[in-house]
């Protein structure tokens, strides 16, 4: 589990030919041992001591089930799961059972499998709390396949509607002795990060690479090698990082004004303390940590 990214890993059986059973889904939505995530606006439910995300049971859910308010997950740990939709306007339900808490910190602190299965949950509540019309003809929306989709209640158009998911590259540049890190002016003092950026349209994963660090940095790369990737739900990213190494001694310069700031590092810096690393749960502190590890990534 450990060679997992924060968030990531095949934990859920996904059922993908279940999807559209509608008998089968009747049932296991009533079934005694199916198990609900409930999403209270974007926060999940967690006990602590130790810190364990809180599945509960039919029986336990009923006065908080609305029309279009369960999407199923798949299976996990054989049973299936759903997650339960809950407005953010109410109060905080279930305070018996534990308490609603960020995603961000949930990485800090559960096992993977239950971190991959609440990163999941909120991924796709969120995504249907803003696909509320067909983007074709602007018709109203309803979830569909178990809410692993949406389609478009206009009969003339009937458009099926999946979840979107962007993917961003995150990469560490190296020279063989320093890293290059930047760093946003909204970020806490002294915090440096790896480049990364969206894919654009028609554009592969490498010359996404490429061009972000050179639009924010002015460093052109080669020798561009993939290492890992990681769904990031806030709201639909998917981080796929990268390991380049640096092909020019160009000046540092901030081309297109996204970093306030970046520079060079060495293993002994990063180490010292100053700057500050990425938090444990992404990508790009695991790149990072990679790095300091072995000397022949570059």
């Amino acid at each position: 589990m450990e060679n997992h990214n924060v968030f990531a890993g095949a934990f859920v059986d996904r059922s993908g030919e279940r999807r559209k059973d509608a008998d089968w889904l009747d049932e296991a939505l009533l079934h005694e041992e199916s198990r609900f995530v409930p999403v209270w606006g974007d926060h999940c439910l967690v006990a602590e001591n130790p810190s364990r995300t809180i599945l509960l049971e039919r029986r336990q859910i009923e006065g908080f089930v609305q029309e279009n308010s369960l999407f199923f997950l798949g299976l996990f740990r054989g049973q299936p799961a759903f997650a339960l939709t809950i407005s953010g306007e109410v109060d905080p339900p279930f305070g018996e059972h534990g308490e609603f808490r960020d995603l961000r910190y949930l990485g800090t602190v559960l096992p993977p499998d239950e971190a991959n299965l609440v990163a999941h949950a909120r991924a796709l509540v969120l995504w249907h709390a803003t696909q509320l019309f067909c983007g074709a003809c602007g018709s109203s929306a309803r979830p569909h396949a178990g809410g692993n989709s949406r389609k478009c209640q206009n009969p003339d158009c009937a458009r099926e509607i999946f979840p979107r998911v962007d993917p961003a590259i995150i990469v560490l540049v190296s020279d063989g002795e320093r890293c290059l890190l930047g760093r946003q002016d909204s970020w806490p003092e002294g915090r440096y990060s790896t480049i990364a950026g969206f894919v654009e349209p028609g554009e592969s994963l490498e010359d996404a690479v490429r061009r972000e660090v050179f639009e924010e940095t002015n460093i052109e790369v080669a020798a561009i090698r993939y290492h890992s990737s990681q769904p990031w739900p806030f709201p639909s990213s998917l981080m796929l990082g990268f390991f380049a190494a640096a092909d020019n001694n160009s000046e540092i310069r901030l081309n297109d004004g996204e970093l306030a700031d970046a520079q060079w590092f060495t293993r002994a810096e990063l180490l010292s303390g100053a700057p500050k690393l990425p938090f444990r749960i992404s990508i790009a502190r695991r790149l990072v940590d990679h790095w300091i590890a072995l000397e022949d990534t570059a």
